[in-house]
């Protein structure tokens, strides 16, 4: 079985660098590879379709808490009782801009503005926008956002200010997201990327893995993202949140988010597969990943929860040969 195994792999690592897609059924292929031959050959992808260069952003938590959507994971949704009691309203210019300054003189080059709530409103979007000039102007970060199921001409207007990438993740595959929110659709969460896309802003989604999902979930979440020209794939890995309905599953091993990383690889061979949300909890910070065809994180502190600091993870990206500096999305 495993000599049948590594000749798949060999099969499809030769179709992607020839410059062809593998199928969703080349990629169920991969969920039964051996693990090792699977996370070599995603690496060699990473390195001809990469090279060494790696993304890292941090995040800002700029809008906390109070969230109106039901998303299962998560402790900033008002229908859940979670320890997450710090809720505030949107940060001042002058409080992001100071928390930009500080993010550069630790060397990340891009910084992304997050907010709960399913959308943020006209006048709070004019707001970001400000913020976004100020950043721009007053330091060398580009600068994403997540504030939410947007319009065009609200993606528009952000875009002007000198926003360059949206982040709005697909969560999970089509099938089973009804099983993690239901107060917006997997629809909504594509119609907001389109119009992204539309008013000139790369693409920057992915999801959670560990909320119940099969390895068919996963791999129909990155198809789904592949073919609206997402470039940055986040990749979480679920912390089960005291008081949500997530805060008895199990997490996922390390060897089975390596093999996640290393299919959507495979399925994305030139983007950012981007660890994300729950690094902390693999054990190694994500070192393995990284060498089975990850090649992005976030770094620093997530929403609620402790992330990795970024003198950490700029140490780990010189102990395996990476060189930290911006994609071109």
């Amino acid at each position: 079985m495993d000599s049948v195994a590594t000749i798949s792999i060999r099969q499809l690592k030769e179709k992607v660098l020839a410059g062809e897609w593998i199928s969703r059924e080349e990629a169920l292929r991969l969920s039964n590879a051996p693990l090792e031959e699977l996370t070599a050959a995603a690496d060699e992808l990473r390195q001809h379709f990469c090279g060494n260069q790696f993304d890292m952003c941090t995040i800002v938590n700029a809008k906390c808490g109070k969230c109106s959507e039901d998303c299962k994971y998560c402790a900033q949704s008002a229908h859940y009782h979670t320890a997450c009691e710090n809720s505030y309203g949107l940060l001042s210019t002058e409080e992001l801009l100071r928390h930009a300054r500080e993010q550069t003189k630790r060397g990340v080059l891009r910084y992304s503005i997050v907010t709960s709530g399913r959308a943020l409103p006209d006048r709070e979007v004019d707001q970001v926008c400000g913020s976004i000039r100020a950043i721009c102007t007053e330091t060398p970060m580009k600068v994403c956002i997540s504030l939410g199921l947007l319009k065009e001409e609200q993606f528009t207007k952000l875009k002007e200010a000198g926003a360059s990438r949206v982040h709005c993740n697909l969560e999970t595959s089509r099938r089973f997201f009804p099983q993690v929110c239901t107060t917006h659709s997997f629809d909504e969460k594509i119609a907001a990327l389109k119009a992204a896309k539309r008013a000139g802003l790369s693409l920057c989604s992915g999801g959670i893995m560990g909320l119940g999902e099969t390895m068919a979930d996963r791999i129909d979440m990155v198809i789904t993202a592949r073919e609206l020209g997402v470039t940055s794939v986040p990749v979480n890995l679920l912390n089960p949140i005291p008081g949500t309905p997530y805060e008895h599953h199990q997490v996922l091993d390390n060897d089975e988010l390596c093999r996640i990383t290393a299919i959507f690889r495979f399925l994305l061979p030139d983007g950012r597969i981007r660890l994300a949300g729950g690094r902390g909890l693999t054990g190694d910070k994500g070192e393995k990943c990284f060498t089975s065809g990850a090649n992005a994180a976030i770094s620093g502190d997530m929403l609620t929860t402790a992330g990795i600091t970024v003198e950490t993870d700029m140490a780990l990206m010189k102990k395996l040969g990476y060189e930290v500096k911006l994609d071109n999305g």
